[in-house]
């Protein structure tokens, strides 16, 4: 069997549930209540949920977590998961917001750089950048300088009924075929808008 480690990145705690930082929580938790997962529980500075999917050419053991260190500490919650778990660097996906795509746009590649993201940075810091990234547009404010306070603000009310649940929700519906192939072409040309 098969197994995937699917990581969302995100800051814990419901002051920062609806940030558009946390995006990466946010898709994790609609894939969990797309496959009817088991609830969430903490285990290992993460909140771990875990399934078993049917797959070819083999069945897939999805273990979904949510790391619980913040974000700039994301890979002491991640690291030692591939560990325990036996995951090859080619099988963790990680889903995260990204500045420079327009709202909703989702790109997904193996590798590359962290383009100033933290929670990216933890991660190639101790595992390295070869592994998938599934890039969520959040849009720019327009300025540098607005950044930080455009990511740590929460989405419209009008973003989230408008697109936000919308493209999770078809990044939820079409995941398992990336599982069965790694082919995140095939995977982009079933979530274009």
């Amino acid at each position: 069997m098969a197994a995937w480690l699917f990581v969302g990145l995100g800051n814990p705690g419901t002051q920062y549930a609806l940030h558009r930082h946390n995006i990466g929580f946010m898709a994790i938790d609609v894939i969990a209540d797309h496959i009817r997962a088991p609830a969430f529980r903490i285990k290992s500075n993460s909140a771990v949920s875990e399934a078993t999917l049917s797959g070819v050419p083999e069945p897939h053991r999805l273990h979904l977590i949510k790391p619980q260190t913040f974000m700039n500490l994301s890979a002491r919650a991640i690291t030692p998961f591939m560990a325990f778990y036996k995951i090859p660097l080619d099988h963790l996906v990680v889903f995260h917001d990204e500045l420079d795509l327009e709202e909703g746009r989702i790109k997904i590649k193996c590798g590359g750089s962290s383009g100033g993201h933290n929670g990216l940075k933890s991660l190639d810091q101790a595992i390295g950048a070869n592994y998938w990234r599934v890039r969520i547009g959040i849009g720019h404010p327009g300025h540098k300088d607005a950044v930080t306070g455009y990511v740590l603000s929460n989405f419209k009310r009008t973003d989230i009924d408008s697109w936000v649940q919308e493209r999770l929700s078809t990044l939820a519906s079409t995941f398992n075929n990336f599982l069965d192939t790694s082919n995140s072409t095939a995977w982009m040309n079933l979530i274009k808008e």
